[in-house]
């Protein structure tokens, strides 16, 4: 059945359901027709005992006599026992009892129904009441029968209409099922056709939704859906592969420049040493580079590790403002610390550094003034500044600030890969965060939120 297709596989289970029903139907309607034939034989019976029981009090009166009013040639029979004594009866009956010495004695004290099996002048069985009367002050057994063969033709012919009516039933049922089957398909038949065409080639695709309000409706609304996150994924990887490729395409030009000019042109040991350094310097971006679109490459695919240990504010930032003090300190921008003693929290040391550097970084690279680093605990978590005092954002970037390979198009000059506030808010992310930009009274502030 697993490899049949699901219209067909759809239908056989509804053409059994359907057998089952149709067979229960059938054995219920045949069940009701013999017990309804059955209690109307037992009531002409009771009638026809009533009739005979009335005629055998009248003197000179005999069962005989009333044949072919009462009593049918060939279908019917009556007979009066008196103790196990035949005192009259419907012929071919003759003079021995029907029924046998138990049930005549049963008899005697009510009314007893039984079924016998051949009579004299009947071949097949029959149903007889027995009843007692009183006639003459004597007390008899009056027991009349009637064959059933009336009753076993109606139930025959009635089983045979259900033999024939019933594969048919089925065979229509099962019709109607495959095509209500192939029509409720036909929504997911014209999605599968669909589907095979979208490709990476032709983006912007979409299955068609039938207007039907039910679950095939829901389906088709749910793979589109997912088909616009798949999109907008891809997208985003093109885009970061045709960014990078940018980034890197300048160091390594100008790294190959330097080279060449150093290979065809330096004449002296200071030229030659001054053009390695600016070659280890473009070495050095595209090092730095290459490590950030590593970063950013992991944490897609949710695989950036964490050392998890409890980190000090105080000393986090000590550390970070100990390697831009000398570069602070050359361009006169003073670094203030501020944290609380003792602030600690969960996280991982080496890229919170790193996040905080990228930070300090851009102030010097962009901003103006002192940079402060800032601690403080709010709403349960901590929250980590870095500010400076210069001409903060321009309006229109903070919305787009913290995406891949964005700079702000004025306001705020330098280079750079327009990578660094992306890793921040990957790192921030990664510890269960997020980061957030925005322009304080003076200069830009941009901050880490993290869990305690």
């Amino acid at each position: 059945m697993s490899g049949l297709p699901i219209r067909l596989r759809v239908t056989a289970a509804f053409a059994v359901v359907m057998a089952i029903v149709l067979a229960g139907t059938g054995w219920f309607l045949y069940t009701r027709l013999s017990s309804h034939l059955a209690k109307e034989l037992d009531r002409e019976l009771q009638v026809r005992a009533q009739d005979l029981g009335t005629l055998s009090r009248h003197p000179g009166a005999t069962l005989a006599g009333d044949e072919g009013r009462l009593v049918e040639r060939g279908e019917s029979y009556a007979q009066l026992v008196d103790g196990g004594r035949v005192v009259d009866a419907t012929p071919p009956l003759g003079r021995a009892p029907v029924l046998s010495p138990r049930q005549l004695r049963a008899a005697a004290r009510g009314p007893v129904y039984a079924v016998v099996g051949s009579v004299p002048g009947l071949n097949e069985s029959s149903r007889v009441l027995a009843t007692p009367i009183r006639s003459s002050s004597r007390r008899l057994v009056l027991i009349v029968g009637t064959t059933r063969q009336n009753d076993v033709e109606t139930l025959n012919s009635f089983r045979d209409e259900l033999l024939i009516a019933g594969p048919v039933a089925l065979l229509l049922a099962s019709l109607a099922g495959y095509l209500l089957a192939g029509l409720s398909l036909g929504a997911v038949e014209a999605m599968r056709r669909r589907a095979a065409e979208i490709s990476a080639d032709n983006p912007g695709g979409r299955l068609p939704v039938p207007g039907t309000h039910d679950e095939i409706e829901r389906l088709g609304r749910t793979l589109n859906e997912m088909l616009e996150r798949l999109e907008d994924a891809l997208q985003r990887e093109r885009d970061f592969v045709a960014d990078a490729g940018h980034e890197l395409r300048t160091p390594l030009a100008l790294l190959r420049t330097e080279l060449e000019l150093a290979v065809r042109h330096s004449g002296s040991p200071d030229e030659l040493r001054a053009a390695i350094s600016r070659s280890s310097q473009e070495v050095d971006r595209l090092a730095q580079l290459a490590e950030d679109l590593l970063l950013l490459a992991r944490s897609e695919r949710g695989d950036l590790p964490l050392n998890v240990e409890t980190v000090d504010a105080a000393e986090l930032f000590d550390t970070v403002a100990t390697r831009f003090r000398r570069r602070a300190d050359e361009a006169g921008r003073p670094l203030r610390l501020d944290a609380p003693a003792e602030l600690g929290f969960q996280g991982d040391r080496i890229r919170l550094e790193q996040a905080l550097g990228n930070l300090v970084d851009n102030a010097l690279r962009h901003g103006g003034g002192r940079i402060t680093l800032r601690a403080a605990e709010e709403n349960g978590g901590i929250v980590l500044h870095v500010e400076d005092e210069g001409g903060g954002f321009p309006g229109a970037f903070i919305e787009r600030a913290f995406e891949r390979f964005t700079r702000p198009e004025a306001g705020r000059a330098g280079g750079g890969a327009g990578l660094g506030l992306s890793i921040v808010r990957t790192i921030a992310q990664a510890h269960g965060g997020s980061a957030e930009a925005a322009n304080a009274a003076r200069g830009a502030d941009v901050w880490l939120v993290l869990p305690r």
